[in-house]
């Protein structure tokens, strides 16, 4: 997906002065945060807006590191948020600024990446499965199960997007070898290894670029996917399909966070806590087509999409879903040896 600059671009020089008016500087993904939202913050507080995109968690991980990017308040995913607290990178939140913390859901007020939610707050509930267009499988379906991703039908070869991902793809390959995403054997991630060396052959590109554009303009058949994204694609193409893999899906948390450079720590208290209102955060949810993890949302939330099996998964369906889990270093370390040798 082309970058957007949803709200103006990023200005690398600061000083004392660009926030003396109350400005944030808001990182995110690329088309994760409707403009229209920021707009609105402008207005109903006084303090001005800029967003700006990274491609990646793992590359917001390498702009935190060098010191760079600028950022108040940014986005980033479960598996992310040990890795950039531990490595000192992120705020301590004073929780007695973030009074709308009271609305997060039970369920996700004390996630093993953050069980006191001391680093980061709620943003979206995201499913990873794997999108495809019914109109050009055979039979108009494919099974739902991570076969027909990883082992593809003939018609399907060559036609396949993957996300660029290692812990996307690594999990996934995991659960459908029926083994655990943390092993520590080297066989089981040699065997993850091989199915992906397996599908590679068939991936016509990897990239968390542009999911909803290439599966709607008949670019690929199957595409890697986020459920929301997925939902946007069939609003465009109504032969889109969205799959929760029996074997396993990925159930990730987004998160605001606080950088630890961050320059304007009230305005960055202030954001967070405004997007913890169920009628803010229930915008974003029409918008992008995800669920998130505040109460009360549901009042504000599109009926439509509350019914979708896709964002509200069918309580038979709901073993399928994988949350965060922590794996050891030696687990990490078996992880990354099979993404270097899966992309040399």
């Amino acid at each position: 997906m082309k970058r957007k600059y949803l709200y103006g671009i990023v200005c690398l020089a600061f000083s004392t002065g660009a926030y003396a008016g109350g400005e944030v500087h808001i990182g995110n993904w690329p088309d994760y945060m409707p403009s229209s939202l920021l707009t609105q913050f402008e207005k109903e507080t006084g303090v001005k807006t800029t967003l700006d995109v990274y491609e990646s968690d793992a590359a917001l991980t390498e702009k935190l590191q060098a010191g760079a990017g600028g950022y108040d308040v940014a986005i980033t995913g479960d598996y992310y948020v040990p890795i950039l607290a531990h490595a000192g990178l992120l705020t301590k939140l004073d929780k007695s600024k973030l009074s709308n913390a009271a609305n997060i859901k039970p369920e996700f007020a004390h996630p093993s990446f953050d069980p006191e939610r001391n680093y980061a707050m709620p943003y979206m509930v995201v499913i990873t499965g794997f999108s495809y267009d019914g109109a050009r499988v055979t039979g108009g379906r494919l099974d739902d199960s991570w076969k027909p991703f990883f082992d593809p039908e003939p018609a399907v070869r060559g036609q396949i997007a993957d996300l660029d991902a290692v812990e996307e793809l690594y999990m996934a390959a995991s659960w459908y070898l029926g083994q655990d995403e943390c092993s520590e054997k080297p066989d089981d991630a040699k065997r993850v290894l091989a199915i992906l060396e397996k599908q590679k052959p068939f991936v016509k590109i990897y990239s968390n670029d542009g999911p909803i554009d290439r599966i709607v303009s008949k670019q690929v058949i199957v595409q890697h996917n986020w459920n929301g994204s997925s939902e946007r694609a069939s609003q465009q193409l109504s032969s889109v399909k969205f799959v929760v893999p029996r074997e396993g899906a990925r159930m990730l948390l987004d998160n605001l966070v606080i950088p630890a450079k961050a320059k304007n720590l009230s305005a960055a208290y202030q954001f967070v806590n405004w997007m913890m209102k169920p009628e803010i955060i229930a915008e974003v949810s029409n918008a992008l087509r995800y669920n998130n993890a505040i109460r009360g949302s549901e009042k504000y939330m599109d009926q439509a999409l509350l019914r979708d099996p896709a964002i509200n998964v069918p309580e038979d369906q709901k073993a399928r879903l994988r949350p965060y889990k922590a794996c050891s270093p030696a687990a990490l370390s078996l992880r990354s040896k099979v993404w270097t040798k899966l992309k040399g």
